[in-house]
Parts: C-alpha cells; structure tokens; sequence
C-alpha cells in the first residue's frame, strides 16, 4: 500500500474495507526518512500547552506528504488535547500551509472555529523560533465517598441521578428526557433541578454534587453539548453555559460540586472498579465517546473528542457530515460504522430505519450467528486493534474499557477478539502494556452517577 508516496506495510486489513490504512503505520513510514525537524505547540485554557517535536522531509517531492502528515498531527492534538493557538517552528512553508488551512474558508474551517468557540478566544496559528515548553494542569478529582452526595448522569435520552452516603447508593432513579430536541433551556434547567431534588429527598442533607454530561466543560462551564442541540446561540449564551452552577446553587447554596464530560467519568469509574489508574474509556454509541483518567489517577482537562481524530489515511474514507473531513473516528467506532459496512457485507438495511434501529437489525442478525453480520464486527475489530495502538502511542493508557450499544452482545466478543489478535500480530511491543476489556458487572454496579458523585471533595 502507498500513500503520498509512503509505502506502507499491513498485514491485518478489514475485509469489508480493503481501503483502510491505519494512521500509526502511515506516521511510522513517514518519519523512517524524515530528517528535518519540526515542532508544533498547541495552546488552551490556563495557560496549559502541548508539544510535539517530529520531522518531516522538507524536499519539493515530498510536499504533498510533508503537508498531509502535519495536518493529520495537528488536528490529533487539536482534538485530543484542545487549543486556540498553533505554534510551529522549523519550518516557514508549513506554518503558512498551516495557516491557510485552519482558517475561514480553509479545509480545516470547521476545527478553528470549533476551537474558538470552546476557548472563547480567536483562533490562530503563529510562527515561531521556538515553541513554549509543556504545561498541563491535571486536576485529581473523584474517589471521594464521604458525606452525602450526589451524582447526576445527564443522558441524551434519559437522566440518571443517585443519592450516595459514605459510599452507599441509597436512592437511585432514571428518568427519560428529550433534551436534543428542546429549543427551551429553561426544559434542561427545569429537569436537572428536578432530579436534584429528587435524590436529595432520600438524604439528611446535600454535602456535594457531581455531575457527568455529555459535551465539553471547562471550569464547569458548558462549552459545547449535544444535549442543547437546539437551544438558540442566545439563550445558550445566557442560559446554558452556567446551567449546572445555576442548577446546583439555586437548590442546596454553596455546596462543593464539579461538572465533568461523561467520557472521562466512565474512564473513573472503570478505575474505581479496577482500583488502577491509567484508564481510556471509549463508548461506541451515537458517536465515539472518549475519557481519560492518567496514570496519577488525575482528569486532564484535555477534549478527548476522539470522534474527530483521524484514524485512516485513505484518501477515499467516509466523510464526516458534521466535520467535513475523513477518515475520522466516528466513521469507525460508533453505529455510524456499523451502518457504513453492513451494505458491503451483503445486509441490506431500510433507509426508513433510523441509526440506532439500523444497528438492531444488524445486532438480530448477530446473534443467530449471521456470518455476514460477523464479517462487519471482524472489520471493526480489525480497525480497533490498528487504531489502539495509535491511542497507546498518544495516552500511553494501561486500560482501555470498551462500552456502548456497539459493543453489546456477541457483536462486542467478536470486536474485542478480533482487536486483541490484531495488537497481537501487528504491535507485539505492545502485549501486556495495553489492555482492552469489556466492563464487568461490579463497572455497572457502580455506574456513570455513582462516579459523578464521587468527583468533588468536601470543603
């Protein structure tokens, strides 16, 4: 296989994707003959800033490569830690290429303005002779089980909230909500508080309040969040931002509390079940929901939006609708990928289903044994292997839970099997310094609220 002139060497590719190139064989090939170096510095919240220092070839023939691998490195550290600011130093070419493509108008038009909007600063990049040295500010947050607590889990289709004392569930309940198509923020307001009350009924007081939603938060600010989907810009401005703050102080005062994206409490709560850190939690649901836990046990702040992280180097790869690019997770790991290889396969899926029933009807198939269904779990498998590997490169992560309705079922023993032989075969550097696993049922035990309860400490 060749990319850009790259020869790449593959021995597991998808059955029902012939096309597909794995990003860590393509970057490996690449920097074999790389010698000029490059360094690329991305800037967030506090001050906080990722460094990379790489190479690339710097000749006239090797440009078209030279551009693309510092595209795909760039928007992997934009979407895996976050930032408004690219610094790049080492070479003037690439900074301008850079320049023209994370920009209005730019391939890369949606990522800039996607950042500027979560760091609420305009976004640029800039040359330099120097990047700034690295600067992260890992918060530890959870395992906190004393008092009475409670953790909310804001779902897309239901809420779930718990009453936790001194570690004991005492009360739990979930209720279904429609929040991604509720125009009406003061609907969200009006349902958060109402769990909130729900669980502090079963309690003799309210000691701190976590809560696990999906989107991105910063200082428990909501930024951007699927579950306000329709909320106007202006009442998002006014109303939702500080929703959770407004939500908790309005019912209990000035009690500790932290907002966190629901990726990164899955990943707590798989290492509060294992009693590890170190975890990667990746739920393959409606999309490629991603959290981090470091090996200090710490919440990194970073997006973790590996949804939008590229993954394949096939410049024929399914396009993201809401990006605009390819070859990006939630084309692989989410039902979107179960739905792009059913048809090659053989199923034919009705376009009247929506996503979610399309992956039942692929999932009935599964578990009579359907040999076709099975051949799109062995592909994802084989994309799993390949790209965790990548995410061990990036995270250098010791655990990686698997969760979502992708992989339930026999559909998700196929997937992690598949993804074990490849890492096998293909990264035997790798055995025993990364492990995928399913979660178990002292994971669901504890669960997605429980967690939340456990995230801020008491005064």
């Amino acid at each position: 296989m060749n990319r850009y002139g790259i020869p790449v060497q593959c021995k597991h590719i998808p059955q029902l994707d012939k096309e597909f190139m794995p990003i860590l064989k393509f970057n490996r090939a690449f920097l074999t003959n790389a010698k000029k170096p490059v360094s690329i510095a991305v800037e967030r919240d506090r001050g906080q800033v990722a460094v990379k220092h790489t190479f690339i070839h710097g000749t006239p023939d090797m440009a078209e490569a030279d551009r693309y691998y510092m595209d795909r490195l760039v928007k992997t550290m934009l979407w895996m830690q976050g930032g408004f600011k690219i610094y790049v130093a080492g070479d003037e070419g690439i900074c301008q290429y850079l320049k023209e493509t994370y920009c209005a108008g730019g391939a890369r038009a949606f990522d800039a303005d996607f950042m500027a909007g979560v760091y609420e600063h305009p976004f640029e990049v800039v040359s330099c002779e120097k990047v700034p040295e690295e600067k992260s500010a890992p918060e530890a947050m959870g395992r906190h089980l004393d008092g009475c607590r409670i953790g909310f889990d804001a779902g897309g289709s239901d809420r779930k909230v718990s009453a936790v004392v001194d570690g004991e569930t005492v009360y739990s309940e979930e209720v279904v909500w429609f929040p991604k198509i509720n125009e009406d923020p003061d609907y969200h307001y009006d349902g958060i508080v109402a769990a909130l009350k729900s669980a502090a009924e079963h309690m003799p007081r309210v000691d701190a309040v976590g809560v696990s939603s999906a989107g991105v938060y910063i200082d428990n600010r909501t930024m951007v969040a699927s579950l306000f989907l329709k909320v106007p810009k202006d009442a998002f401005e006014a109303k939702v931002k500080d929703i959770y703050i407004r939500a908790i102080r309005d019912t209990f005062g000035d009690v500790p509390f932290a907002v966190v994206n629901d990726g990164d409490v899955s990943a707590l709560a798989g290492a509060m079940c294992m009693d590890d850190n170190s975890v990667l939690g990746i739920a393959m649901g409606t999309s490629e929901a991603v959290g981090y836990v470091d090996g200090e046990g710490r919440v990194t702040g970073w997006l973790n939006e590996l949804a939008f992280m590229p993954v394949d180097v096939n410049p024929d790869a399914m396009e993201d609708e809401w990006s605009g690019d390819i070859g990006c997770g939630v084309k692989y790991f989410s039902q979107d990928g179960v739905i792009k290889l059913a048809p090659r396969a053989g199923i034919a899926l009705a376009e009247s289903l929506s996503p979610a029933e399309k992956l039942k009807e692929v999932q009935k198939l599964m578990e009579q044994d359907n040999p076709h269904a099975a051949a799109v779990y062995e592909s994802i498998g084989v994309y799993l292997g390949h790209t965790l590997a990548f995410y061990y490169d990036l995270y250098q992560c010791k655990h990686v839970l698997l969760l979502g309705r992708v992989m339930s079922g026999k559909g998700g023993d196929i997937i992690l099997d598949t993804c074990k032989k490849v890492l096998a075969d293909e990264y035997p550097e790798l055995t025993g310094k990364i492990l995928p696993e399913l979660p178990d049922e002292k994971f669901r035990r504890v669960g997605q609220s429980m967690a939340a309860a456990s995230l801020p400490a008491l005064h």
